[in-house]
């Protein structure tokens, strides 16, 4: 199993069934030269009944029990859905290659209720699955994954060492330049939480192997020169990427030794959280290798009560960054919906929030970038906020599901705090338009009805925040 891996598949809805998806694997798999060793079908049960037709479509194609290339499987292992409490689901088939599982053709044809019970669905269903480094090992016939193409160039950049940990730090430099390329960058709160953990984890492992400061950052260029031509997005995000990952190494080595040091004293896990950079995973992981538990309830505890002093200790701050409500403090909020919306339209997609601060007197705004904004790109973004504000644009609230407000483009930040209804500011669109808006948040601060109400906008400063984050300090000027 690998953090980071790339599914191939093909689908059918009410298009062929099964006779058709059989034979589409089967040819592919013969055009590559790749043997299969056996098939599975599903044994049936109590509710669904054995699966005939695939066995016989099989049949067909030379597979018998008495050659022992098909075999039949119960639920357990060909039987796929729902995903939740109730949804599609259906038999599969499997085919296996070299002793592993190669590719999964599953059958939609029931729908699962609540309840458990089975109806059969009116549109029939296909939905493979197949993994491009398992295809990989089998094609290229290599003892394991990591003998691929798609990772020996990046295992062969590294010093010998154990081959667990080895094989642990490409994968996870691989998963993080996948990661940061779509925008993510290492946080304590979910997607950006994730990225940390895999990434400390990799250089925990490359300091146990005695591997030189920043050794992630030729593993991670390596990762881009290997996946560029069918990812091109990683050679011009590249600057980015390495600028993330070095920020992470350089913050986290920092810390590592006197942590490793504290672990050692059985220092509490909590603290060696929020004191040292440690993910719980991480402190788990130490101790299993010592055979030592970790109470995990008590972290747990701990973090909760972390988070309620955070949000007492924010009291004072209102929703979007606000200080104080005054007029003049919303004026200056909603001048950060149009900053947002300019940045994006300037610098790209990749810029998100990463915090703001507004006061009667300025507004400071944090978002992901990695690098220092030209004069230029200053300018286009100060100008393009003043244009929608002599446009004198309506600024629209509307409440809706969290659901929804997404689908409709609405960026916004903190997500582990919205509930079931958004209230959703647009700028610069109408109900009626097919126009994109120029702006569309998650929002609950507070607004001006009107943009020409907000003066002037001045960018005063651009600076770091932090690594992969910039910091602009503006200003509104009343006339």
């Amino acid at each position: 199993h690998l953090t980071f891996f790339e599914m191939l598949g093909n689908f059918s809805f009410g298009g062929y069934q099964k006779a058709e998806a059989i034979k589409l694997a089967k040819d592919f798999l013969d055009s590559i030269n790749i043997k299969i060793d056996y098939v599975t079908v599903f044994v049936g049960d109590n509710n669904v009944p054995r699966d005939e037709e695939s066995a016989k479509i099989w049949q067909g194609l030379g597979f018998s029990e008495e050659k022992g290339n098909l075999k039949f499987y119960d639920k357990k292992e060909n039987f796929w859905g729902p995903t939740g409490e109730e949804g599609p689901c259906g038999p599969t088939t499997e085919i296996y290659s070299q002793g592993f599982e190669i590719w999964n053709i599953v059958f939609n044809q029931y729908y699962c209720n609540k309840d458990k019970s089975l109806k059969e669905l009116p549109v029939f269903g296909v939905d493979t699955g197949m993994g491009l480094e398992r295809l990989a090992k089998v094609s290229q016939n290599v003892p394991t994954i990591f003998e691929t193409d798609l990772f020996s160039p990046l295992i062969g950049e590294l010093p010998a060492g154990s081959e667990k940990e080895i094989r642990i730090i490409a994968d996870h430099v691989k998963a993080a330049v996948f990661l940061i390329s779509e925008g993510i960058l290492p946080s304590n709160v979910e997607k950006g939480y994730i990225l940390r953990r895999i990434l400390r984890r990799a250089i925990r492992y490359g300091k146990l192997l005695g591997f030189a400061e920043q050794f992630l950052i030729p593993l991670a260029q390596k990762v881009v020169e290997i996946y560029k031509d069918v990812y091109p997005e990683l050679k011009l995000k590249e600057t980015d990427i390495m600028t993330v990952i070095q920020g992470e190494e350089e913050k986290f080595e920092k810390t590592l030794e006197q942590g490793l040091k504290e672990f050692e004293k059985n220092t509490d896990p909590f603290i060696l959280f929020t004191t040292y950079g440690f993910p719980i995973e991480l402190t788990q992981e130490l101790a299993k290798e010592k055979g030592r538990e970790i109470d995990i309830k008590k972290f747990n505890d701990d973090f909760k009560k972390h988070q309620e002093l955070s949000r007492t200790a924010s009291s004072g701050m209102f929703k979007g960054g606000l200080a104080d409500t005054g007029e003049i403090a919303t004026r200056y909020h909603t001048a950060t919906h149009l900053l947002l919306a300019a940045l994006r339209k300037v610098l790209g997609d990749h810029i998100f929030q990463r915090g703001s601060n507004i006061n009667a007197e300025r507004l400071r705004f944090d978002f992901s970038h990695s690098e220092k904004m030209t004069d230029e790109e200053i300018k286009k973004v100060e100008n393009l906020v003043n244009e929608k504000i002599k446009e004198n644009l309506e600024v629209v609230c509307e409440e809706m599901p969290l659901k929804i407000a997404k689908e409709k483009g609405a960026t916004g930040v903190f997500e582990n705090k919205y509930g079931d209804k958004v209230k959703v500011y647009t700028i610069g669109s109408s109900s009626t338009s097919s126009e994109p808006p120029f702006s569309r948040e998650i929002c609950g601060g507070p607004h001006v009805k009107k943009t020409s109400e907000l003066g002037s906008f001045k960018i005063i400063k651009e600076e770091a925040s932090s690594s992969g984050v910039r910091r602009i300090r503006a200003v509104l000027i009343q006339k």
